[in-house]
């Protein structure tokens, strides 16, 4: 660490503030590391199996909660938040509606942000370590057992939505958050004030009603959760409420007031690839394995591998309007050498023929 010498701790979260701006990001904060209360709240959501099958939550305990256990000797934790909404995207709403198109989250549409903020924030720390000599540090990209919206909110970078998302007065909540864990005594920021009010769109909207209460998610419901982290059979209750979504779920924030002030990324990394946006999904259930790692390079999409890619839209097929172009995209899959992709494809060949 770092001597705690006669040394101006705000003017270095000064010019951290300044570099953060320097490297694309909207807006940097300090948060202390006492997070005792969101302990209680996390230790509550794990005993109701809210996790579903992320065992890495619960494996981790109360690490989370506790910066200075998971990286020791921390102190502080360095808070930024950077858009990602693409400059030119077509509009979500359209595609939703549009039951041929797949829909994916519009954080994933571009390059893997594990990266682009890993990158960035690794060289905040570097220009630190320019400033004050060799510290202790560690940089988080959602990669580890961090709360980064309980962070963020005592950083003073917004607040905790009804939906569990960060919100900013002039943002809305479109961005990724990024953190430093530092043994640098700086100064923490004032947490900002929930804007929320009696506001409840974001838990009306959901399809799968995940949301089983203000700022309470049931992942194991989660559209995201299913498509994503979820690894086996999705519940074929909640396959017909999947809809087009192969790929994440905006629908709470596409609903939330606050997105009107949202704004668009300032950097190139998040724009659209292979026509994510709104592609045809007889198209992309069409890609080999190799075509779709190759055109996944560099997404956070690849990580989910190729046999889950198409779990994900076989259900999006199945709530299909029927048509030949869907019965043939399906009855291609057919004899796909995994159970998983099978049972997903029979089911949704099944939904058409009950609409026929």
């Amino acid at each position: 660490m770092v001597e705690a010498e006669a040394r101006d701790w705000a003017a270095l979260k000064g010019r951290i503030r300044e570099w953060a701006g320097a490297l694309g990001f909207e807006e940097a904060g300090v948060a202390g590391v006492d997070l005792s209360a969101a302990e209680a709240r996390l230790l509550e959501w794990l005993g109701r199996g809210f996790h579903g099958d992320m065992d890495y939550m619960s494996r981790h305990g109360t690490r989370r909660a506790r910066p200075h256990e998971l990286v020791l000797g921390t102190v502080s934790v360095i808070s930024v938040r950077l858009n990602y909404l693409p400059q030119a995207v077509r509009d979500s709403e359209a595609v939703l509606a549009d039951g041929n198109l797949g829909f994916v989250s519009r954080y994933a549409l571009g390059r893997d942000y594990h990266t682009v903020l890993r990158d960035r924030l690794q060289a905040i720390a570097d220009r630190i370590r320019e400033d004050v000599g060799p510290f202790g540090y560690r940089v988080f990209t959602d990669s580890a057992p961090v709360m980064e919206v309980e962070l963020a909110t005592r950083a003073g970078i917004g607040w905790r939505g009804k939906h569990t998302l960060l919100l900013n007065r002039t943002a809305g909540s479109w961005f990724f958050l990024g953190e430093i864990y530092s043994d640098l005594p700086l100064p923490p920021d004032q947490a900002t004030t929930e804007h929320c009010g009696t506001c409840e769109r974001c838990i009306d909207i959901c399809p799968t009603q995940a949301i089983v209460a203000p700022y309470v998610l049931d992942a194991r419901r989660c559209i995201s959760y299913l498509t994503i982290e979820h690894h086996g059979s999705i519940p074929e209750a909640l396959r017909p409420l999947l809809g087009n979504r192969i790929y994440g779920c905006d629908d709470c924030q596409l609903v939330c007031p606050w997105n009107k002030f949202a704004q668009r990324a300032a950097v190139s990394d998040f724009d659209v690839r292979n026509g994510l946006d709104g592609t045809a999904l007889a198209m992309l259930f069409a890609w080999s394995e190799a075509e779709f790692l190759e055109r996944m390079q560099g997404s956070a999409i690849r990580r989910l591998g190729h046999e889950r890619w198409l779990r994900n839209l076989a259900v999006a097929l199945g709530n299909a309007p029927t048509t030949e172009e869907v019965m043939q995209a399906l009855g291609t899959r057919r004899s796909h050498p995994s159970a998983l992709v099978r049972e997903h494809v029979e089911w949704a060949l099944a939904q058409h023929r009950l609409q026929s």
